[in-house]
């Protein structure tokens, strides 16, 4: 396949726009960049698809979402808003998260997955919990995903907040679902270790995990000193802040991920950049939380891998780029923070070097030969100069989701011209609306 007559944004290590451009797709993978004149000459043979104009680039990454948060869109909490991040915590999430049973979770992630196909984004790293439907929640949502299309790193959370046996249960469905990576891989699907946080972690547990994760080559998915509260009970309990505690536990390294890291020291940023391990940004979720702002600059200006996620929230991933450029201006009352080069390199560059950790056999966030064909067109016409020098400004000011006619992952059409071709939205959603309404009645009667 010859995707031609589009402006193809290369990205990659120089990044490249070529207005008159094409992109060659045979299987999974591109196989040529180039001028579209120049690739049509050379493969004849090849259906062309018609880019009409629109930029031709590399489908979006999440570094760190939820799917199964999907049902809190809308609901109320009964009683008085939570005043902090641990009221959040008891009184939605951990209440939610019980209230879903397996067909909730398969919806969930449904509807996440239809969000981010209309979204452009293709690839995911997600961090699941269900209590009351932990054996098999992982395989509820690879079948999804299959179904979608999509590229996805899956991960159940583990946590003490339950007691030992479900701390257990977590453990062994993380492993389960790991080792069926093994014995029956999927080009699409990835396997990574979830926890919780430090503040609903014993000493025991996460020593149980790190035991338990042992040989699996994969690296551990986790909250990190997202809330204050975090760090108040790891010095209660060992004496040591979270990324210490965690790094003696040995949950850190170059294939572990540490959402949010808000509440970290500059011992802690040491800890972070020599055990090489990966830091998700999520400016949308900090703020609807008020947990803070991290300090990605000094973890970028440090060597720290700092990627960006969404933490549940839609997945529009232009939309955090959007947040993050404009909070940390207002944080810290300087417009010459969080550049637009910054953005780029979270959510561009260091997202797909974190997509190699489960991927590693091509490129991912880029167009190039032996790249995987993960791309989307976009619907964008600027009436000023676009360049690779200004495109992070033209994404953060111009784009906008609706621009996003197709999504293409591993060479297979997901969606064309606005149309989805591998869910029924419609469908999907009416489904979810029914198990919603009964996964709320189950959260009222938690809460009482």
């Amino acid at each position: 396949m010859l995707i031609s007559n589009g402006k193809v944004v290369t990205f990659g290590q120089a990044n490249e726009i070529i207005k008159q451009g094409a992109v060659r797709i045979e299987g999974a993978l591109v196989t040529d960049v180039g001028e579209a004149a120049k690739l049509k000459a050379a493969y004849p043979e090849d259906e062309v698809v018609n880019a009409g104009g629109q930029l031709i680039m590399p489908g979006n990454i999440c570094g760190h979402t939820h799917f199964y948060g999907a049902f809190a869109r809308g609901m109320a909490i009964p009683g008085d808003a939570p005043r902090d991040f641990p009221e959040i915590l008891s009184k939605l999430w951990w209440r939610l998260d019980r209230a879903l049973l397996e067909e909730d979770v398969r919806y969930s992630a449904l509807v996440c997955l239809v969000d981010a196909i209309k979204h452009g984004t293709t690839t995911l790293i997600d961090h699941h919990a269900s209590p009351s439907a932990i054996d098999g929640s992982l395989d509820l949502i690879a079948e999804a995903v299959t179904e979608a299309g999509l590229r996805a790193s899956l991960c159940y959370e583990v946590t003490d907040r339950n007691g030992r046996d479900e701390a257990r249960a977590g453990i062994e469905e993380n492993l389960r679902f790991a080792k069926s990576r093994i014995s029956n891989p999927d080009p699409l699907l990835a396997a990574s270790f979830g926890l919780h946080a430090s503040l609903t972690l014993s000493d025991e547990t996460l020593a149980d995990c790190a035991a338990a994760a042992d040989g699996l080559d994969t690296g551990f998915h986790i909250h990190a000193a997202e809330g204050i509260a975090d760090q108040e009970d790891s010095l209660r309990r060992s004496g040591k802040r979270v990324i210490e505690r965690l790094n003696e536990a040995g949950i850190l390294g170059p294939q572990s991920i540490l959402a949010h890291c808000i509440h970290v020291d500059a011992w802690e940023m040491e800890i972070l950049r020599d055990t090489g391990t990966w830091v998700t940004h999520q400016p949308r979720s900090n703020m609807n939380n008020a947990v803070g702002v991290a300090p990605v600059e000094t973890m970028l200006r440090g060597g720290i891998k700092v990627g960006m996620g969404n933490d549940g929230f839609s997945n529009n991933m232009w939309a955090e780029w959007k947040t993050a450029y404009l909070v940390h201006k207002l944080w810290h009352g300087d417009p010459r923070r969080a550049g637009g080069y910054d953005i780029t390199q979270m959510a561009v560059a260091n997202n797909a070097a974190l997509g190699r950790v489960f991927w590693p056999d091509a490129p991912l966030g880029e167009l190039a030969p032996g790249a995987y064909a993960d791309l989307i067109l976009v619907d964008y016409h600027p009436f000023t100069e676009l360049t690779a020098g200004n495109l992070p400004w033209h994404i953060l000011f111009g784009f906008e989701a609706s621009a996003v006619t197709s999504t293409m992952v591993a060479g297979k059409w997901l969606m064309r011209d606005r149309v989805l071709l591998t869910l029924d939205e419609a469908a999907i959603a009416a489904k979810a609306r029914e198990l919603s309404a009964a996964a709320w009645q189950r959260y009222v009667e938690l809460e009482d």
